[in-house]
């Protein structure tokens, strides 16, 4: 019986489900006290927390005591609504008067701030059992969707209309890694994340070219001054067996420290693929003084992912009998293994100015050895496969961050001022064995996989990119009523950029790019905890990716896109309550085309368009009863203005059609119920409007809805015990394409049983 056949599924997911009846009681279903709330997963001891902090400050900065903290303040438990049995947990998903430094470099709250900004905690990816940044993300921020696939390390997103890794960034602890042929490895799993901010719409003048769609800001769990101590172990039914620890406390009254870990191994849940991670963090603090704190923090990821490229179309579509195929040859292969070193310097020199500063240096080593593309032959009924692709990665980046904060009063007015700067080296390494030949046939339904090396070309080194990377910032805050603050913000940057190419030597080149991003808000909160707000902002992206861009491409400047956007937000009922309503547009141009005086010729003009326009809303709501409801909604109308490409030595317009891999509806609802003492149920729905995998929009991909949801039982304060199903009603859906006859599939039906204990 093969691991990943149907019948193997289902005796997996019977396993499962025996085993979680044998971990319930059964005098639980007896229990008759009242209901009590949510008890939300602790993220730190309880013994650790502190006051709230006021909902709302003119100079939030100002306030800030010169002594050491007893925790950090992104580690700080999360505060509970109400009193266990009166209400629900407090919504866990827009966390409006949580502080945050990924919409601002002012630490404002998404109330403050003239943005769309949401926090996702760690106790809403924990009780939701998102074990990957791609779920965390999409399953709870309005309006993104995830478009991974092998060849882009598997973190890619969408939103606002615009796809992949030159639009929305990712970010670990506010670093950026530069990404080099559209590829980025790291973060990916949970376990060390305490929580992830996103924020939609252009963000170059906080973090540089490539976020003209967004930002998501993953957020490492730092260390404490109180011993806290947490293992979890669980299985699933595609033999995922994942084990996590993690462990903070003092190492004297000044120092504190933080270890966690996380590794898996899976069957996968198509044949032959068997998949591992492992992720490693560890962080130092030091207490030098009352005003002077250093940081010391390693992260390391070891991946094996997924070598599943994705299933090819029979007449336009999936055939059942071909969903758990792999077409990959025996001997692929694919691991990344990323080292994040951080050391932080946070100086409080005096009251109402600090500065911070982030030395780092990051690398990335990745492999890839596979057969790519695949596509039905319905002359021989046999499936062809091309793309004998096997490429190494070297990736180096060097740099530096530093910012002074400025808080006191400007003309009697209260006012914040942060200025900085970002430099980095990157040195990038691309080595292929292009021009990536090879061919071979075989039965759609049994098939020997065969080898790579059957038939394949020589590895040889392709390309180095050495950049230079330059920018300044500035942002300031100032309130100009006592409802009234104006939020404005610049930022230039100059990279330089230094190509040699191993197999064309006269396509070597350097150039200088330069770009500069701002924007204005105003922020109007009329009543507390109520804020209308207005904001345009401009913003840059490279054309293609600034470390691996093209001889073709080395006099471009970098696209620019301008965004308007309106909205509101609003906590209410003492927090119990938070909903946010945004519209806004996006215009983005200096995009490529081919030169329709000499189409064949490969030259191209930057005189391209693209744009979006679209309102988003997000409600949560902590009811009576244990009852809790998340949802968020963003609506989209996404077209490529001018925008075509030469097909058959002809150009052809794409005007007018919706840009690939960008749904026009985006939906996720959720709903938990603490139904007994110690006993709480959720499920939620993912909900992804259909999109197109071409230019033409002749292959359009269905939408699609997964229902995800669990149990979960407290036998006592420290133990918790968890069952969960992915994909419920087990949907057969792509989550991107790989080609327009090849799309990935989504994972099937999925228990999973999980232990968690607090020591």
């Amino acid at each position: 019986m093969s691991p990943s056949s149907p019948a193997a599924r289902k005796w997996r997911l019977g396993l499962v489900c025996s085993l979680s009846s044998l971990l319930l009681p059964a005098e639980g279903s007896a229990q008759t006290s009242p209901p009590t709330a949510l008890d939300p997963i602790e993220v730190a001891p309880s013994t650790s927390a502190r006051p709230k902090p006021a909902a709302r400050s003119q100079n939030p900065a100002s306030s800030r005591p010169r002594a050491r903290p007893a925790t950090p303040a992104a580690t700080a438990s999360p505060p509970r609504a109400a009193a266990s049995g009166a209400w629900g947990s407090a919504s866990p998903t827009l966390n409006a008067t949580t502080q945050g430094g990924t919409g601002s470099r002012l630490n404002l709250t998404p109330l403050q701030t003239p943005a769309s900004v949401e926090i996702i905690t760690a106790q809403t990816i924990a009780e939701r059992g998102q074990h990957n940044v791609l779920d965390a993300v999409t399953q709870n921020a309005a309006g993104f969707i995830a478009t991974p696939a092998p060849g882009n390390g598997g973190v890619s997103f969408s939103t606002r209309g615009f796809a992949g890794s030159n639009s929305v960034m990712t970010l670990y602890d506010g670093t950026r890694f530069y990404i080099g042929s559209g590829t980025l490895t790291f973060p990916y799993d949970t376990w060390s994340t305490q929580r992830i901010e996103v924020l939609r719409g252009p963000a170059s003048v906080l973090y540089g070219e490539g976020a003209i769609g967004g930002v998501i800001n993953v957020i490492p769990k730092k260390p404490l001054t109180t011993p806290y101590n947490e293992a979890e172990v669980s299985l699933d039914s595609n033999m995922t067996r994942r084990l996590s620890v993690d462990s903070t406390g003092p190492i004297n009254p000044n120092v504190s420290y933080r270890i966690n870990a996380t590794g898996n191994v899976s069957d996968g849940w198509v044949d032959r693929d068997k998949t591992s991670n492992a992720v490693i963090s560890a962080a130092v603090r030091v207490q030098a003084s009352e005003n002077l704190a250093f940081t010391l923090s390693e992260d390391y990821g070891d991946r094996s992912p997924s070598r599943y490229f994705g299933t090819p179309l029979v007449g336009g579509s999936i055939q059942d009998a071909l969903r758990f195929k792999n077409y990959n040859a025996s001997d692929s292969a694919i691991r990344y293994q990323d080292s994040w070193t951080q050391f932080k310097t946070e100086w409080d020199v005096a009251d109402g100015v600090k500065i911070n500063n982030t030395l780092y240096y990051l690398t990335s080593e990745r492999h890839w050895r596979d057969i790519e593309n695949y596509t039905w032959n319905s002359k021989t009924q046999l499936i062809d496969r091309s793309s004998y692709i096997e490429i190494f990665h070297d990736q180096k980046q060097l740099g530096n961050r530093m910012d002074a904060t400025f808080s006191g009063h400007v003309l009697g007015l209260a006012n914040q001022f942060v200025a900085g700067f970002d430099v980095n080296r990157i040195d990038f390494t691309h080595t292929n064995n292009s021009p990536y030949g090879g061919a071979s046939s075989v039965n759609p339904y049994v098939f020997d996989p065969g080898s790579f090396f059957a038939t394949t070309t020589a590895t040889t080194p392709g390309f180095n990119a050495s950049v230079n990377q330059y920018a300044l910032f500035a942002e300031d805050r100032i309130s100009l009523t006592d409802q009234l603050s104006l939020v404005t913000g610049v930022r230039y940057d100059r990279p330089e950029v230094d190509r040699t190419d191993y197999k064309t030597p006269a396509n070597s080149f350097e150039t200088t790019l330069s770009g500069t991003s701002w924007r204005t808000g105003l922020v109007y909160e009329p009543i507390k905890n109520l804020a209308f707000y207005g904001q345009y902002a401009v913003g840059v992206d490279p054309v293609s990716n600034l470390i691996s861009l093209p001889v073709s491409q080395k006099t471009f400047q970098l696209a620019t896109g301008k965004q308007t956007e309106i909205g509101v937000k609003q906590s209410f009922w003492g927090g119990r309550g938070e909903w946010t309503l945004a519209a806004y547009e996006i215009v983005k141009t200096g995009l490529t085309i081919p030169d329709p005086s000499n189409p064949t010729a490969g030259l191209a003009l930057q005189i391209g368009q693209q744009s979006s326009r679209g309102v988003e809303g997000s409600v949560g709501l902590a009811l009576n009863d244990g009852w809790r409801v998340d949802a968020n909604l963003a609506l989209l109308r996404a077209r490529y203005d001018n925008n075509s490409q030469v097909v058959g030595g002809k150009i052809v317009s794409y005007n007018g059609n919706v840009p690939v891999n960008v749904p026009q509806q985006v939906a996720n609802v959720w709903l938990t119920w603490d139904f007994a003492p110690n006993w709480s149920v959720y499920g939620g729905v993912q909900m992804v409007g259909a999109m197109y995998s071409d230019l033409a929009n002749t292959q359009l991909r269905p939408g699609y809805n997964v229902v995800n949801g669990g149990i979960k039982w407290k036998p006592d304060d420290r133990t918790t015990v968890a069952f969960r199903v992915y994909n419920l009603f087990d949907k057969l859906y792509a989550v991107t394409s790989n080609g327009t006859g090849q799309w990935l599939l989504g994972m099937p039906r999925t228990a999973e049983l999980s232990v968690n204990v607090k020591f």
